[in-house]
């Protein structure tokens, strides 16, 4: 591992074997942030760090882990602290998407990306928050969706557990100000990532309407973290789509979430 300044700051980020994750590990080292780089596939999160330590000269740390299981938090934590590290930056990026009729999709399939999506960040937003409020600094940046403001048929599940995270990242955030601990939401539309190889949703047309490069979403982000903003929408179709639903009837916004996977229209 490369040599580090005692003083420097060290941020955990979780999904950062690809897409979104990858891209925010990447624009933290730059910062020069330390990494603690989390998911399933080891092989992909070594190529990662060596790319980041060669890059940046910033430390690594590789913890490879499925969070979509029971207790994946504490485990997670407890791994962080065998390893000596304090977390100032925790980026609950992992997430995973499911698509198809809800009375048929797979539920030991959705109860695994409940897990993810939000038992498991919100777990790890407590452990590592109460560090962050212990010291009096911190922030926490978790992945939403622009799906969070929208129910979407055939993605009902996986759009509720974006909504969850956009409200519990907002109620968090006034909760934690105070304490020194920034929070943002951040949440794009569709990006061009291995998204699309998971949870069937290649069956969809998700993918075929206007699509955001992963680079382009962490760094705002990372950014608006750093602003102490509270919600990211980083394109301005992320910030159409979250206007429309200010003006729209319910009903309307519910099949505008529908032609997102069933017309090839999709933006969110």
């Amino acid at each position: 591992m490369a040599e580090t300044d005692t003083q420097s700051r060290t941020a955990l980020v979780t999904g950062a074997s690809s897409g979104i994750g990858w891209e925010l590990a990447d624009v933290a080292a730059g910062d020069g942030y330390d990494v603690v780089l989390t998911a399933r596939r080891e092989e992909r999160l070594r190529e990662l760090a060596d790319k980041l330590e060669k890059k940046h000269g910033v430390r690594t740390t590789v913890i490879s882990q499925d969070l979509a299981v029971q207790n994946a938090a504490e485990t997670l934590f407890e791994s962080v602290q065998d390893e000596g590290l304090e977390i100032h930056t925790l980026v609950n990026n992992a997430g995973i998407p499911n698509y198809g009729d809800f009375l048929e999709t797979d539920r030991e399939a959705e109860q695994g990306m409940m897990q993810l999506n939000t038992v498991t960040l919100t777990e790890l937003t407590k452990l590592f928050g109460r560090e962050m409020s212990t010291r009096g600094d911190g922030a926490i940046l978790n992945t939403a969706s622009l799906a969070a403001l929208y129910p979407i048929p055939k993605k009902a599940v996986y759009a509720a557990t974006k909504s969850y995270v956009l409200s519990f990242s907002r109620a968090v955030a006034h909760e934690l100000e105070d304490e020194g601990i920034t929070v943002t939401a951040l949440c794009p539309g569709v990006v061009e990532t291995e998204y699309a190889d998971r949870g069937n949703v290649d069956d969809s047309n998700t993918m075929d309407g206007i699509t955001n490069d992963p680079r382009t979403v962490a760094k705002a982000g990372w950014d608006g973290l750093q602003n102490g903003e509270r919600i990211v929408f980083p394109s301005t179709f992320a910030t159409y789509g979250a206007q429309a639903v200010r003006i729209l009837p319910r009903k309307m916004i519910t099949k505008l979430g529908e032609s997102t996977v069933e017309e090839g229209q999709s933006w969110i």
